[in-house]
């Protein structure tokens, strides 16, 4: 049985024997708590998921989504540089980058701003800008693509890369 509770998923295996709580908020990595079904109380599962969730927190910044509509608002317009990683959900490099883009757009709040676009949902813009593997971490200044990062590299790689156009 799998069934969600906002950023946390519930699943229960083994016949019931096992209950085992996931962290599954984007950026968040995994953290996984597992109780007997007999400790299963309602009040043990709470306190689980409220510590998952501040695992969640502390571990990144949930990247926000920005889309066809959005893209001339917050990537085109922005005073900023902007960063924007080109996703899709199937796309297992692009879950293991999602944390390292969530941390930076936290280390670099106020002077760039971090949005994913998913490319399923969005071809367009991915195709516009030539867009032929994923994850591609793109950089723009002034409304203008600046530079590109393709894979899930290192956090290295992408500090390098903001650095260039990021006042210091």
């Amino acid at each position: 049985m799998l069934a969600r509770f906002d950023e946390v998923v519930f699943v229960k295996k083994f016949g019931g024997l096992l209950a085992c709580l996931e962290a599954a908020s984007p950026g968040s990595g995994k953290a996984i708590a597992c109780l007997l079904a007999e400790e299963a109380s309602t009040d043990k599962i709470k306190k689980v998921k409220k510590a998952l969730k501040s695992i969640g927190k502390k571990s990144g910044a949930i990247v926000p989504d920005v889309t066809k509509t959005t893209w001339q608002s917050l990537v085109i317009e922005s005073e900023i540089p902007v960063l924007v990683e080109f996703w899709a959900s199937w796309c297992g490099p692009c879950k293991m980058i999602d944390p390292v883009i969530g941390k930076l757009s936290k280390e670099y709040e106020g002077k760039l701003k971090c949005y994913k676009l998913n490319t399923d949902e969005n071809p367009d813009i991915a195709s516009q800008y030539g867009v032929r593997s994923i994850p591609t971490m793109m950089i723009f200044k002034n409304g203008e693509k600046k530079d590109a990062v393709i894979g899930a590299v290192p956090e290295s790689t992408l500090i390098t890369c903001i650095e260039k156009f990021t006042e210091r």
